[in-house]
């Protein structure tokens, strides 16, 4: 089996600087609306759930670019990060066929949030 590690931070003011200067254009940008939905729930949290989304789409991009003929080829909504009834994120993607599973795991603070990905591939 082979298997490809990501791993990715970011400060949460640079997303919220970002949220707040481009609003939507942003947000549709690099999120599902599954994805705006979630962290727009989370009140004064909601620039770290941010954060915490985009570093899991940065680690997973870092896990599966070895396999991409063109670093192009994926854009931000091809990767969605959802939650399961426990709280716990998980993964769906858009026409990569060639990833067998994804693990991610966020965790973020008042600066910072961070996200590791393992990738398996077929």
């Amino acid at each position: 089996m082979k298997f490809c590690v990501g791993n990715d931070i970011i400060e949460t003011k640079r997303i919220e600087r970002l949220c707040k200067k481009f609003s939507d254009k942003f947000k549709n940008r690099v999120y599902l609306e599954s994805e705006i939905q979630y962290c727009e729930s989370k009140k004064e949290n909601k620039y770290q759930s941010y954060a915490g989304r985009f570093a899991a789409k940065e680690a997973i991009y870092k896990a599966i670019s070895g396999k991409l003929d063109n670093k192009y080829s994926v854009s931000w909504t091809d990767i969605e990060i959802i939650n399961d009834e426990s709280g716990r994120p998980f993964v769906k993607l858009k026409g990569m066929d060639f990833v067998e599973e994804i693990d991610v795991s966020i965790s973020h603070v008042k600066e910072y949030a961070i996200a590791t990905a393992i990738v398996t591939f077929k």
